[in-house]
């Protein structure tokens, strides 16, 4: 199977004159259609850096990242403009929504901004909705949500135009316990019923216990890796607590 994102030998550093950081050394990993893959480090590990790569934010200093076969490290501007509007979804801590739109004029920006047709437009941010569980709140405008229900917009945005690859950057960082959950099981229902290859940055054992596969950062490097197979979530969840113990990151999360 040919996989949706590769990245290959991807460099990363700061600073100059003596004073260099490598925030990302020599990592290469890929990521299979339909996988829900989570990424985890302690703080000033690299694993926000790797996905800001990956999400075209910052410049590579070195190795490439491939989504779809297209190496997007060798991409000009307005190639890379494109590439992002067609075919990355974004999911952000903090929603990033539109204030002075609603949560249905919010979802169908991007299919608006590329001159859908608006038949197209509705029956798509429909059906969305419905697979999320938020067709009751199109009409609202994004103060009228709680933080739930923003960040479940947020997913119906980063999925209407059918993206070849979601990138959430600690998507549950701003939620309470149960919208935590509700909007993981969102991610569940747009990886399993919409077919959506999710990439997820997160710090939470709770939160990665969700995904099919857990890729930890440390100084920069890859550190390990933990595919959860046919266990249960609470196994992996277990799995994933016994290596943020060997990282020496924050363990405090229990399920």
């Amino acid at each position: 199977m040919e996989p949706i994102l590769n990245v290959s030998n991807l460099e990363k550093y700061y600073g100059g004159r003596g004073m260099v950081t490598k925030a990302v050394d020599n990592i290469s990993f890929s990521v299979n259609k339909g996988e829900f893959v989570g990424i985890m480090g302690a703080s000033g590990s690299g694993k926000t850096t790797l996905l800001n790569c990956i999400a075209t934010i910052d410049t590579v200093t070195s190795g490439h990242i491939y989504v779809d076969g297209k190496n997007i490290t060798a991409m000009k501007a307005k190639q890379l403009a494109a590439f992002r509007r067609e075919q990355l979804g974004f999911v952000f801590q903090d929603f990033n929504l539109l204030d002075t739109l609603t949560a249905y004029e919010n979802i169908a920006l991007a299919l608006t901004i590329i001159k859908a047709p608006v038949k197209l437009i509705d029956s798509k941010v429909k059906y969305v909705a419905k697979a999320l569980g938020i067709l009751d709140i199109l009409k609202k405008y994004p103060y009228q949500l709680s933080g739930g229900q923003k960040q479940r917009v947020a997913c119906a945005r980063a999925i209407i135009t059918q993206p070849s690859l979601i990138l959430a950057d600690e998507p549950t960082g701003a939620l309470d316990s149960k919208s935590a959950r509700m909007l993981l099981e969102s991610f569940e229902t747009l990886n399993r019923d919409l077919c959506a290859t999710i990439l997820m940055v997160t710090h939470d054992a709770f939160t990665a216990s969700y995904c099919h596969r857990i890729l930890f950062i440390k100084d920069g490097k890859l550190f390990n890796e933990l595919v959860r197979g046919n266990s249960s979530r609470k196994a992996f969840f277990d799995n994933i607590i016994s290596v943020v113990t060997l990282l020496g990151g924050d363990n405090s999360n229990v399920f």
